[in-house]
Formats: C-alpha cells, structure tokens, sequence
C-alpha cells in the first residue's frame, strides 16, 4: 500500500498494517472496521495538519447548535412542547445523515453525457412549490425548507447544512483546468478516487466526454459502411503468438488502495481547502499494475472501488444444489423488533346526537332553506383576480336544480323511451372554477333520484389516467354528461363539431345544464322528496396505485348521517362563512364545501385552483375579508401562503374557529401546520383552531380534530422510530436520533363509528397495541361498495375482525380505510401512512410519502422544481424496488443534479436504511399531471417501465439494492475417471460422441491427391463444361470460366510467378482480389508454380485507414514472399492514404495479374507428399485474433470430398454461392469444390447485394438452383431489404420451390430468429421452411456440419437457460421460462467424428453436459500458421487426447461449447440421428457469479426491452458487466434505456450491469460474417472511442 513506503513507520507497525490487510481481503473484518484500526495504527505517524488535536476522531463533530444545546433547560422553564416534537426534525436529520455519509463518502461515478444532450434551458420564473407528492392525488408540500424570516435570523438549518457540509461550493477539487481537455477531469478524477479511501467531502468530479477525434482513426467504426458484408471491418489484434500482451483485463474486486495523500480534516469553519493532485491520469493503475490511460477505465475502477465497499445486508451462506439457482429469500431477521402490547380495544366514536331540527335527507334541507331564506348567500365563486364573480343564494339553488330534475327526467328521450330514470348514473363534468354549475347540478340530480357520477374535465383525448375514467363511466352504464356552457365550449371537437369519443369512454350525450338553455317545469310537477334512504346517493371516483379508476357509492342515509357526524364534531351552525380552498368535487372539499354546507344553510366561500396559483394567499385574505370562522386546506396551501405571506400587512385570522387540514394524514403535514402556526400566531391565529383530519374515498371522514377551547391541551405528537414502523412496529423516539417519522393526531373517531386497526395482509386480525395496522370503520357514514366490483367490495366494505381467539368482534361489517396508523392515548387516532403508497421492500414496510418528505429535505428548494417528487415502487426480482423521480429546476447544472441525487442516496439510505434502486431527474413540468396538478402517479410508473418518461439524468444502484441474487456458483471437486464412466452408465447416460458416415468407395476423380492435378484432368476431359459464373449487380453474367479457360489462365500465372516474382517452391504468396473469377484463376495459378496461396479481403477504398493494417498484418505475418493483385487495388495499396495508414516501403513485391505474359510455364509443378501446405487459411476471429491455419493437401482432398458426398456434388448440378471467398467454408465452396466435384458455381459478390438486395434470390429462381449457400449478413439483408417487396417479388417470376437446401455458412450458434424469419417471409415464395439450415465450422476444422441434401430435417429443442449456465443440459417445453431454443447445425460430415469434453479436465462427458466439441476428421487443419514457430500455447488445439476413455485418438479442440442429442429420427443408413448444437465460443462465455454466460442470450434480452435498441453487446470488465446498445432514435430516449437493460438482466440472467453504454447506431464492429467483435468494442470503449451518447455507471 501507497502509505507504507512513503511514511517512515516502525516494523512492527507495518507488520500490523500488513496483517490487518490480510484481514480485510479475508472478510474477516469490514472495511470500516479496517480504516478504523489502520487510522489508529498509522496515526501517531501522520504529520498533523495545523489546527487538529491527534486526538479528534475521524467522524466530523457536527457543531451544537443552539437550539440542540439549550433544549432541555427551556423546555422546563417554559412548559412548553418537549423541543423534540419540533416538525423540522426531520429536515436536520437529513441534514445530520448526510453529515454522518459524508465519512464514507459515495464516490459515485458520474455518467458520461455527449454535450447535445446537456442542455441548458433558461430558468423560468421561479414560482411557489407545486403540488406532489408520491401518493397523494393532488400532493401536498412540504414545510421543510420553509423560510423562518419571520424570526428574523438567518434560517438556522440552512447555517448547519452550509456548515456541516464543509463549504462543498467551494472546494471544486481542481480550479485550473475544469474543462481543458483530458489531463484536468483526469485529475479531478483521481482526486476524486482519492476521496474515496479517505472520506473526504467534496464534489463529485464532473466528467463529460466531449466528442474527440483521434487523429488517424476513423471515428465511427468504419464510417457508416459496417454492415456492408463484403468489406466488414476485420479489424485484428496481433496474430495469436503475441497473445500475451493483451492479457485479460485485470480484476480488481479484490484490490483496496489507500492513496497516500494527506487531506486536512477540515473543521467547520474552514473556507476553502485544496486537493493534492495527480499530475494525470497515467498514474492511476488498475489491479495487478496495468496502467490505464483513459477516463472510461479510471471511472470505472471508481466504481468497482466503490462497489468493493461490503453492502449492508449481510448474504447468508447456503448450499445450492449448483444445479438450480435459487433466489434467496428474505428471511426475518431474529433481532428485529416485534409488537410485545396487548390486544387493541376498538374505540368507539361519541353518540351521534339527533338534534331534533336535522332533516330528514339532504334534499329536504335544501327545500327547507330554498323556501324559507331564499336570499340568503349559499356560495361565492372567485374569478381569477380574487373579485367576487357570482353568489349564489338558498333561493336560486333550490329553483335551479329543480329544473335540472325536470330537465333530466323529461327532456332526454323520448316521452315513452325517457333516457334516464331514476337510479340511473349520469356523469357530472364541471372546471374546478365554476363550483355554483356544479352545486345546481349535483342537487338537481339528488332530486330526481338519479346517481351523479362527478368526474374531472376531460382536456385532450390522451390525458393521463382520463382512459380509466371512461372505463368507470362504461362500467356505470352512464349516457349521458352533464356539463357548464363554458366547460362544454371548451371540449376538443371535430371539424362537424361534435364531441369526439375520449379514448376508452361510452358514447355520451352532452347536455348543458345553465338555466337558459332548460325549458321550465310545469307549475304542476314537483320533484318527490323522500326521508334518506338506502339508494345510491352519489359515486365518487377513486384512482388506485395501479392507475386503475373504482367507483365507491355512497347512499342516501350514508350521506346525511355523514352530514351529521361532521355538523357534530365541528359544530357547524346556521349562515357561517365557511371559506374551501379543496376540490368540490370528491373528498373533504365535498363533504364540506358542498354537502353539509347545505345541511347548515352556511356560505361558503370557493376558491379555484387557478386562483390559487396566481395569488397563493387569496384564501387568507377571503378568511380577512368575510371574517369566516372555518377554511378547509390541504397542507401545501398553507405553505403557498407562507411562502408568499412577506408583503401582507393586515391579515387577521383570530376570526378563524377550524382550519380543517384534509390531509392531516400526511406525514409532512405536521410540519406544513407548525411553520403556518408559527409565523401566524402573531396575526391572531390559535393554537387549537388547526383541525387535521383523515379521510378517505371508502370510509369518508375516518377521523378529525375537533376545534376545542381549551388551549392547555396540546395535541398529541408522536416520535416513532423508522426503523420500528419498517417492521410494523410503534417505537417511541428511538436511541437512533436521525431515523424517526413524527406524527400529529388527527382527532378522534367520528360520532357514531367504531374503529378497529388490523393487520394490513391476510386474515384482519387485531393489531396489538403497539402495532401499526390498517384502520378500520363500522359507520352507517361510510361507501358501501366499488361499483359493480362484488369481489373488491368484499374485501374492503365487509370486513369482519377477528380477536386473536379468532371470534369476530362484531356482527357489522366494518369498512378499511386504506389508511396505516395506530389509536394513541386518549383515544387520539394517528396516521403513518396509506396502503397504497406502501412499499415492502426485502421484508420491510416503507411508504412513499416518508421517503418524498426526506428526498424533500435535502435542499428542497434549491433543485427539485416546485417539489415535485413521485415515489413507487416497481417489481424487479420478486421484490420490489424503490423508484424516485424528481423534475430537476430549470437552471440546474449536472453537477447539482449529480450532487442532489448522491445527497438524496444517502440521506433515503441514512434514515430509512433502504437502497434506492433507481433515482431519475426530468425537465421541469414534464410528469404527467392529475387534474388539480399533482403528480400522476401510476402513469409516471408506466412511462418509466414503458420507456417513454425521458430522463435527463438516471443513477441506477442495482448492486446495493439487490441482496437476494442467488449464491455464486462452486465448481465441485473433479471426480476420478472410473466413476464417470459408472455414472454414466449407472444414469442411462451414454459417452456423448457421434460421428458422420465414412467417406465410402473411391470415384474416378478420387484418385487424386492434388487439386491441381484434378484441375489438369478436367481440362483433357472436359475442356468446355463451365465451372464458374459470376453476376454482376444487375443479375447479368460477368464473366464465366470453364475448365480449360481456368487450366489455360492458371498456367500463365504460374509463369509469372516464376518469371517476375522469382519465386522458390513453398514459397508464400498473398491474394489480394475482390470476390471473382481472377481470385480463382490466382489460387490455381499458385499450386501450378508450388507456390502456398493466402487469400487476403482487399482494403476498403473508403476506409483505408481501418482496413489496410489488417491486410498487411496478414501479409507479413503469412510471410509472403510476394502480393498478387489486380491493377486497381495495386494502385491503392501504393496511394498516399494508404501511405497515411501503414509503411508502404516494407511491402513485398507487388505483382499485377491484369495483362499476363503469354507464354506457358516451361513445366507444371509436380507435388510428391500431400501431406505439404496445399494453403493459408487466415481469418479474424470474434474476440479479434487473427490466425492463420495450415491446410495440406491431403485435408484439402479430403474436404472437398466431403463436401461433394454430403451435398450429392456432379458435373451436372448448379450450385449458387453468396459468400465471402476470403477463409473457412466461403473460400473452399468458392474456390475449390468445383474443380473438385465438376459442378457449375454460380458466385454472387455479396456487396453487389447492397445495391440489389433481391440479386441472390432471383439467381437462385432463375438458374433453379436446388442448393445455395450464403452467410447470416446475406440474409438479414434480404430479410430487411425486401421485407416488403415480396408481392413484386413473386410478380417478376421469383419462384423458391426447387431450392432443396439454403445453407448459412456460420462459425456460431446458430441465430434462429433470423433463419425462422427468413423462412417465414418467403414461404410465399415457395421456399420450404425445412430446405434453411445452417453449417458449423471453426478454425481447427473449417467444416464439420453441413445440412447436405438427404438425411433428417434440423431439429429445434428448447434448453433452460439456467442449466445451462452450469454447462448443463435440460431439455424443457417451448414457451417454458428461462427457455432457449437452439437449432442443429447441419449434419455432421461424412468422415468425421466428434466427441464432447470438459474443456478444463479433457474428460469425455455424457450427453446431459455441455462441453467443448473436439473433433477428429482427415480434414482437420494441421495447425495454426506462426511466424516465431512458437506453437507450444496452441499444440494442444490440435492434437489433444481425453485424458481417460480411449486416450489414443488425436482430436482437435473447436474452442466452442456445444452438446450432442441423439434424436428420434433415422439417418439414410437407418441408424439413429446424433444432432449437434452449438451454444457459444469458450473465448467468448464469460464466467461470472461462478457461471456461464454467453453473451449473444444476456444481448437478445436487452434488444428486446425498447423498441429503440436496434443492437446490443455486452462484455465484461473487471467483473462488470457492460451493456452497450445502439439507439435508433433520439438522443433523449437514451436515458429510458438504461433501467430497462438493468431491469431485464437481472430478471432473466440473474445479473447486475456494472455499466451501460448508449452509442450510435453502427458502432458495435462486426467481421465480415456478420458476428459482433465484443474485444475490439470493448477496447474501444477503455480507450474512450466510441463517443457514446450517454454512459451510466450502476452503482
């Protein structure tokens, strides 16, 4: 460690030191415990920095503040509330928590954002604190932050969070070069890192990655042309031999670095301090000394650094059948605290008082005030300026909503076929601002005993949650809406003016209800007024945490009892002024503004919303105004007023008896009331008037304060631990200061209700004492159901509690509340929180509006715009994880945001002790909003899962928060030989081997050794018969050769060789031709003059500088004594750019084949021993190694006569190949199997495809070709290219009926989407789906399946996909989960035999195993071609024996995994069919958590989760798994992806991304056979080149 050598310790200090660390790297002790005693080791060593006594411990000492200092002594002096109860407690101990973080301080890596994406929008008018909250419909806000000013000192908490934060605004880590270029965010980086190990504050370094170029790279893959299939870019790291450079990146899990740097412990007063610094960040190693130069290696050692530190939950240890990987599940903690009081008496509400002058139903109320007072003033509604704008008197309302019953009744319909009847439901559409229509309406209703339905204004055909809306109205059966003339104005119309059907709504009939459109009822009618029945009064709508809308009735006795219980316990009396801020239409604005005004003849006073966020004090100033003696408000009113309160003068609030809080059930609200108090008890406001009260949609008013005279009693107030009420548990003001919720009372129960609380889950048992539970309600005044919902209803309305005895305690239903809470003492009822924001996490109860309430308390108004925060919770991993995303201040920089959303991390971390799994910031203003401008909840859910919610900035922490992944994987012990070879037979399992047919009786072509020789033969025998055609891109003959044609050209090649290029026999010579004819003539020409020939790709004229290196790295490597070319790619390799790209001095001489002697050689040359080099097969491959293998004659033969058996090859078939003819299987069906087996090839250039994608097809249709091959980027070309044109396909005569075979010539799984898709598009076209297959080869054998024309169809069978993980087999039903289809991969070729192994003991395995597939075949390469002879590394892939079984055979080993399944069908020799699949290449699995994983499962996973991810990869870094994916659209979805890949990887693999990477499309490299270079993308990647769009770093 750094420390050691530079500090002059004593040995036996460093001896402890040393131990300590083995310590640590054991887990035998924690990391803090470590820093502890390592600090108290070195400390007497360290040179003190001015001002610390060595004494002062590492914790920063949070200063006293006053107010915690003089606590106790004034609260004896002044009997005043313990200071304890104080509500902004709670903005201190997020304060105090994230003092406390600050030790261990998150080093989180900030995500890299392109500079388009950070956009700065100009800062709108700062406008008062919005409403939101997580759950609440409207949402309140908070009082946290509320300025004090009134005190007039500076706002003390805002003095401690600047103190406690050590001035973080100034201590920016390095002030020289902030956005200079590379070297100064690399320094801040490593200060950063720096940070880490010592706890110091600071903030985050802020690294952006601003588009660079490299000079001499090509930015983007290869400019734009990567999927071109001809000249995909192979880029190549150095041949195998120099392997040992690249070594496999270092894994530094297990590497904890102290840097040794001493950093002041800054005391609370310092102002500024700075940071040593690293010159750069060369300096920065990773794990064992591999220095990275890069700022995308340095944040990610950040992260595993950060990563490193141990999670919370400690993971039990337990053994796991390495078989199944189970999820763990949470198991209760031993320790945690469990209710221990007795059993809750239910608590009965005061009698309900019949009062002889109530009447006898509400209607008749009305009636009663209509007739006897009809001027006095019932409401006053506001205009926007505070003006009154109308009043509405007794008299007018009781004329008015008569005629709406008429109207209703007798005016819809027909005489005989009326449209409504009574007891029929009709919807009520009102603005918020024209209470009076809605008053007239909702009571014209009542007396014409039909049902109102009040519902909000539908504003466009897609508002948020408005679908569900209309789902309730359908399911009410409601016809028809009534409506303002404004409101119905105001509705979208179609160009016919009628009201468009709203997306998910009946068809409606919209009837506008002001007077002057309604005709008069007859002086004889009048409507019939009943006493209150059991009818449906009303329905009010209920939005749930799922979004879904319910319907809760209420009837007629329920409302007037309701009425009366709220007359009692506020003590309504006649022609009070009554002031009500809420929303009319539901809830408490309802009840009281609404219902039981009318019951109490009162005025009410209305004010919009729209009012409201213009002038927030105008409810104050009416309460001035008319002197009213009650106002209902919801917390954020009050702190709207507050916030606005400065520049009043006269406001005088003694005439106030109640300020009814409606949701007194928050658990800000306490805090809302306590600063209003405060600042208003100057301005004539009591104690005792503010009233909260919970309610909800089912139980109506549940509880409320009842407004007293005697200001002695003070209300109750509770301090309850977190931690206690996560377990469900009452614990008054734990030890633990930071983490506690305080609660405010909400009163008693009402008149005439009983109330139970019982346990939220299974069976309603009786909570204890002590025990937080679900209230619950016996009242007539409560809903009796869900509209025509008799299940849900059940459950909620006709609940009967049970004693622990297991008896019900009564024999009425009671009504659950949805609300969480407790009965205190004295019968006082408390709210901690409701069902629906209840969040259970790892076993543990969490709710919403807690954790808003804390994110709010950091710094709440300084970044959260107007406090608009939601929190959910959504399902990863069968347990739920916390979600909250916040609209970021318009003005805000990255940096605050990145601050804020660590800060939040924390503080949610310190008090709740709960991760949060994914933390989002949006612009300002874009969550969907409820009507009355809260957050829309579950639609912001669903945007966030859908991908559609468009983050600005996303911090995903998956590694803290998930604990209950399964255990990693231990590799068991090897067991010996003899006891797999009885396993296997004991379990019925057989050796899993298999092996194609023989090779049979010779022909007479088969005499031949050499290909050359074959050539010689065919042009005496059959000098005419044409071997080859090649088209052109318009489907024309280029050019053909027959046999004599090619004999007569390959004989004046070999002359020059031997004439210009002076060439010995073996000696080496490059190829370098685009796809054709003159390729083959070269390749023949070479074995006339026993030279070995290389095929070589050409570079790519556009993209010189990409392509070329790779071309002369396989010249050089092949040793190639000379370069044959054409005369166009021979000027290229000689042009300045390709002097730009590599040294063209050190080329071999270049020979152009364009003008050719004419002379013939003097003689042929003649080989003797076929087991000599025949030729070079060099190819890239998918991890980027270029290798080269050696191909003998004798293999050559041998390949080719495979080939033409397994195919059925004669000089009379035709055979159409689209393919690469640079390496494997592509270059022995281009060049060599014609002049082997006599047969007609007709070449199409794959490039020529992208100027006519339908060019192969319409070859195959024309020349009716029975058999052709092609490669995977053929097909998805024809796949996306003529997706669409297959009607004009079929016109212009395309006709697939007689293709018998349609081969992919691949090296890997094979991708069964596509084959699947291919056969299915042009199955129209006659294709048969059972004629598209695929073929395996590899470097140590470049075929070893091929489909071939008899023989079985290829199978598909279905594996689990987490068998395989543990290179396990199991077979398992289509559609099951964790299921993944494989297909065969063609048949496998006559002559060769395979076997499966265990790739690390070489033991043969059983066919259940997934293994390494060796094979043993006559043509099998010889082994790879090296220039330093140095084939010790790779001896063993060529000639390996199992190491027991039969250990003579010499295999080779194919470094891909697969396994072999005897099927049901029968080959042509009546045996059994042995299928091979093919799973993935050993380079290319990566072990992670003990397991196998194949990169292409975790990528299809992701390219499924947004429509937006054209293409993915994935490796690993470090044992980080990096996701990078290319987004097809703007680049303001690429932050929607980032949750949903790690949401999708861990719910189907099991696995935490480490990191995310959005890039544009066309980054990811791909070779030439379409497959992905995951190793050249990740160098990419750590070297900072592929300018992505957005990185995130998972924490």
């Amino acid at each position: 460690m750094a420390d050691r050598d530079t500090l002059p310790l004593p040995l036996e200090v460093r001896a402890r030191l040393a131990e300590l660390e083995l310590e640590l790297s054991e887990g035998d002790i924690t990391q803090k415990g470590y820093e502890k005693k390592r600090s108290k080791l070195i400390g007497a060593y360290l040179p003190q920095p001015p001002g610390v006594e060595p004494s002062m411990p590492q914790e920063r000492r949070t200063p006293a503040t006053p107010s915690s200092s003089s606590r106790y002594h004034r609260r004896r002096s002044s009997g005043s509330r313990d200071e304890r109860y104080r509500s902004d407690v709670h903005t201190e101990a997020v304060q105090a928590a994230l003092a406390k973080h600050k030790e261990r301080k998150m080093a989180v890596p900030m995500p890299s954002k392109r500079r388009s994406l950070v956009v700065q929008t100009s800062m709108e008018a700062y406008t008062p604190p919005d409403t939101s909250s997580g759950s609440e419909g409207e949402g309140s806000m908070q009082g946290e932050g509320t300025p004090t000013s009134s005190q007039g000192s500076i706002n003390m908490e805002h003095w401690i969070s600047r103190a406690i934060h050590g001035s973080t605004t100034s201590s920016t880590t390095s002030s020289s070069s902030t956005h200079s270029g590379g070297s100064g965010a690399a320094s801040r980086l490593a200060d950063v890192m720096a940070q880490t190990h010592i706890g110091m504050s600071g903030p985050i370094a802020h690294l952006s990655l601003k588009r660079k170029t490299v000079p001499g790279t090509v930015e983007n893959g290869n400019s734009g042309l990567r999927r071109s299939c001809e000249f995909g870019s192979d880029l190549a790291w150095p041949p195998l031999e120099s392997e040992e450079n690249h070594s496999a990146p270092p894994d530094v899990t297990t590497y904890t670095s102290e840097h040794s740097i001493q950093v002041e412990r800054p005391q609370v007063s310092t102002a500024s301090r700075t940071a040593p610094k690293y010159g750069n960040a060369e300096l920065m190693e990773t794990g064992d000394g591999v220095p990275v130069s890069s700022r995308v290696s340095a944040k990610i050692q950040q992260l595993v650094n950060t990563l490193k530190r141990p999670k919370r939950p400690p993971l039990r240890e337990f053994f796991v059948d390495d078989f199944e990987e189970l999820l763990e599940v949470q198991q209760p903690d031993p320790n945690q605290p469990k209710p221990e009081g007795a059993q809750m008496v239910p608590m009965r509400g005061e009698q309900l008082g019949v009062v002889t002058n109530w009447p006898p139903s509400l209607e008749a109320a009305l009636q009663r005030w209509g007739t006897i007072s009809p001027k006095a003033p019932c409401l006053t509604t506001m205009d926007t300026n505070g003006k009154p704008l109308y009043i509405l008197t007794y008299g007018k309302l009781w004329t008015r909503s008569m005629k709406v019953a008429y109207n209703i009744l007798h005016k819809l319909g027909t005489k005989q076929e009326p449209m409504v009847r009574p007891g029929d439901r009709v919807a009520l559409v009102f603005p918020n601002n024209d209470p009076a229509a809605f008053m007239v309406a909702f009571y014209g209703c009542l007396l014409a005993e039909v049902v109102p339905v009040p519902i909000e204004v539908p504003l466009t055909r897609k508002d948020a949650g408005s679908q569900q809306i209309g789902f309730l109205l359908g399911s009410c059966g409601v016809t028809v809406a009534l409506t303002s003339d404004a409101c119905h104005k105001g509705l979208p119309k179609s160009p016919t003016g009628e009201i468009p059907q709203f997306k998910g709504w009946p068809k409606l009939l919209w009837f506008v209800t002001e007077s002057k459109h309604l005709s008069k009822p007859p002086r004889d009618w009048f409507p019939h007024i009943k006493d209150a029945n059991n009818d449906t009064a009303y329905i009010e709508y209920k939005t749930c945490k799922d979004g879904s809308v319910l319907g809760v009735t209420v009837m007629r006795i329920a409302l007037l009892t309701h009425c009366q219980a709220l007359t009692q316990s506020c003590g309504y009396t006649e022609a009070e002024t009554i002031v009500n801020v809420l929303d009319f239409k539901k809830d408490v604005g309802l009840w009281h503004g609404i219902l039981t005004s009318v019951m109490n003849m009162m005025h009410v006073i209305s004010i919009p919303y729209s009012l409201m966020k213009v002038n927030p004090l105008s409810w104050i100033q009416k309460v001035c105004q008319y002197k009213a003696k009650v106002a209902c408000v919801k917390s954020r009113d009050m702190h709207w007023a507050l916030v606005a309160h400065r520049d009043q003068r006269d406001v005088n609030l003694s005439s106030l008896r109640m300020l009814v809080v409606a949701d007194g059930s928050n658990p800000w609200s306490i805090s809302s009331c306590d600063a209003f108090l405060n600042v208003f008890q100057t301005k004539g406001l009591r104690p005792e008037v503010i009233c909260p009260c919970a309610s909800s949609p089912e139980a109506l008013t549940v509880a409320i304060r009842r407004p007293t005279d005697d200001s002695n009693q003070p209300p109750g107030r509770g301090v309850l631990s977190m931690q206690g009420l996560s377990h469900g548990v009452i614990r008054v003001d734990s030890e633990e200061k930071l983490s506690v919720l305080t609660v405010q009372d909400v009163g008693t129960v009402m008149p005439g209700g009983l109330m139970c609380v019982v346990k939220p889950d299974g069976v309603p048992q009786l909570c204890k004492t002590d025990e937080i539970g679900e209230l619950c309600v016996c009242s007539i005044a409560t809903g009796t159901s869900y509209y025509g919902l008799s299940g849900m209803t059940k459950n909620t309305f006709e609940v009967f509690p049970m004693s622990s005895s297991g008896a019900p305690i009564s024999e009425y239903p009671f009504t659950r509340t949805g609300l969480l809470g407790f009965v205190g003492p004295g019968g006082l009822v408390f709210i901690a929180g409701k069902m629906d924001g209840l969040m259970v996490v790892g076993g543990r109860r969490h709710n919403a509006d807690d954790i808003v309430a804390t994110a709010l308390a950091v710094e709440p108004m300084k970044f959260v715009y107007r406090g608009r925060i939601a929190v959910f919770s959504i399902t990863v991993l069968h347990d739920e994880r916390i979600v909250v995303v916040a609209e970021q201040r318009p003005d805000s920089t990255e940096e605050d945001s990145f601050q804020w959303m660590s800060r939040v991390l924390q503080a949610i971390d310190g008090i709740h002790q709960v991760g949060v799994y994914c933390l989002a910031l949006v612009p300002s203003n874009t969550l969907p909003k409820t009507p009355l401008g809260g957050i829309h909840l579950s639609e912001t859910k669903q945007l966030f899962l859908e991908g559609s919610l468009h983050p600005c900035n996303v911090l995903m922490c998956p590694h803290t928060c998930v604990t209950n992944l399964p255990k990693p994987r231990q590799k068991q012990p090897e067991i010996g030989p003899a006891s797999v070879m009885v396993g296997n037979l004991v379990s019925g399992k057989r050796i899993a081997q298999a092996s194609g047919r023989d090779l049979g009786q010779i022909e007479d072509n088969d005499q031949f050794l050499f290909l050359s020789e074959v050539l010689q033969w065919r042009a005496q025998t059959t000098p005419d018969h044409v071997l080859y055609t090649l088209l052109n891109s318009r489907g024309t003959i280029a050019s053909s050769l027959t046999c004599l044609q090619l004999h007569k050209r390959a004989e004046k090649i070999a002359a020059m060789l031997a004439e210009r290029g002076h060439l010995q026999d073996g000696d080496h010579v490059a190829l370098v031709y685009p796809p054709g004819i003159d390729l083959i003539a070269a390749f023949y020409g070479c074995l006339y003059a026993g030279c070995v020939p290389i095929t070589v790709r050409p570079p790519h004229p556009q993209n010189i500088a990409t392509t070329l290196p790779t071309v002369k790295m396989i010249v050089e490597v092949s040793r190639s004594a000379c370069v044959m070319t054409t005369q166009v790619i021979c000027k290229l390799l000689r042009s300045k750019e390709a002097s730009a790209a590599v040294d063209v001095r050190t080329w071999p001489p270049v020979l152009d084949t364009d003008d050719l002697p004419k002379k013939k050689p003097p003689q042929l040359y003649k080989p003797s021993n076929p087991d000599t080099l025949a030729y070079l097969d060099f190819s890239v491959s998918t991890t980027g190694m270029l290798a080269g293998v050696k191909m003998s004659h004798t293999a050559t033969s041998a390949f080719c006569r495979s080939i033409k058996l397994q195919c059925e090859l004669y000089p009379s078939r035709e055979v159409a190949i689209c393919l690469d003819p640079y390496c494997g299987l592509g270059f022995v069906l281009w060049c060599l199997c014609s002049v082997y087996s006599g047969h007609q090839s007709i070449l199409i250039p794959p490039s020529e495809l992208e100027v006519n994608p339908a060019l192969w097809l319409l070859a195959v249709s024309q020349y009716k070709v029975r058999d052709t091959f092609c490669s995977y980027s053929v097909m998805e070309l024809c796949t996306k290219g003529l997706g669409l044109q297959t009607e004009s396909l079929k016109s212009r005569g395309l006709e697939l009926s007689r293709v018998r075979t349609c081969v992919v010539v691949a090296e890997e799984r094979p991708r069964i989407a596509l084959t699947q898709s291919f056969s299915k598009l042009f199955k129209d076209l006659g294709l048969h789906p059972r004629a598209v297959s695929t073929s395996f080869g590899c470097r140590v054998n470049l075929a070893i399946c091929l489909q071939g024309t008899s023989g079985p169809d290829p199978t598909t069978v279905y594996v689990d996909m987490r068998a395989l993980r543990h290179d396990r087999v199991r077979l398992v039903e289509r559609g099951s989960p964790h299921s993944l289809p494989l297909m065969e991969s063609g048949k496998i070729l006559p002559g060769v035999r395979i076997i499966i192994a265990n790739p690390e003991t070489k033991g043969p395995l059983g066919d259940s195993h997934l293994g390494e597939i060796w094979v043993h075949s006559g043509h099998n390469a010889s082994g790879y071609f090296t220039v330093y002879g140095d084939e010790s590394l790779q001896s063993d892939h060529f000639n390996s024996r199992l190491s027991f079984g039969d250990t003579q055979t010499i295999w080779a080993r194919t470094g891909y995994l697969g396994f072999l399944r005897r099927t049901e069908l029968t080959d042509a020799s009546g045996e059994r069919h042995d299928a091979l699949y093919v799973v993935g290449a050993l380079d290319e699995a990566m072990e992670l958590r003990g397991m196998r994983y194949h990169p292409i499962d975790i990528e299809t996973s992701v390219i499924r989760t947004h429509k937006s991810i054209t293409e993915c990869a994935v490796f690993t870094w470090t044992n980080l798994l990096v996701v990078v994916v290319e987004l097809d659209g703007s680049e303001q979805e690429a932050l929607d992806l980032v949750p949903l890949v790690t949401n999708v990887v861990l719910e189907e693999h099991y696995l935490i991304v480490g990191v995310v990477v959005v890039v544009d499309i066309g980054v990811i490299p791909i070779n030439s056979r379409g497959e992905k270079q995951r190793m050249h993308l990740r160098d990419g990647f750590l070297a900072d080149q592929l300018d992505p769009i957005y990185v995130a770093y998972n924490m």
